[in-house]
């Protein structure tokens, strides 16, 4: 059985390889598929939080692993099947996001939403009433 110690040791290069495979494969997946995918604007998040290294190695680890299975065309649901195919991926980005979704800050998402060309949200209470 594996020490501990040993697993934390190696932490560091496991994310090191993931945010490698992340960074060469995510944007290109996502050009194929923000059209078909309701949860793009939490994925690009998700995405940016990862690679930031202000963000803890624990949750740059979770967040990589699901980056990691959104792009390898090989899981649960093969993503071509119609209407079914993403649903895996939106399941583990969820799970995921409700675990260390706090960390995910507003400036991941403000970077998110300029990479997916998406507008502001209307700051609350500036809303004119009609």
């Amino acid at each position: 059985m594996t020490d501990l110690t040993e697993i934390r040791s190696t932490l560091p290069a496991v994310i090191a390889r993931r945010e490698r495979f992340v960074r060469q494969g995510f944007w290109r997946k996502l050009r194929k598929t923000a059209g078909l995918i309701p949860f793009a604007e939490d994925l690009v998040a998700a995405f940016y939080c990862a690679i930031d290294n202000k963000t803890p190695m624990k949750v740059r680890g979770a967040l990589l692993a699901a980056l990691v299975y959104f792009i390898t065309p090989t899981d649960l649901l093969p993503d071509f099947i119609a209407g079914l195919g993403y649903t895996d991926d939106a399941t583990v980005l969820a799970t995921v996001m409700g675990i260390v979704g706090g960390h995910i800050k507003d400036r991941h998402r403000q970077k998110a939403r300029s990479a997916l060309l998406r507008p502001e949200p209307e700051p609350e209470g500036d809303a004119q009433e009609d």
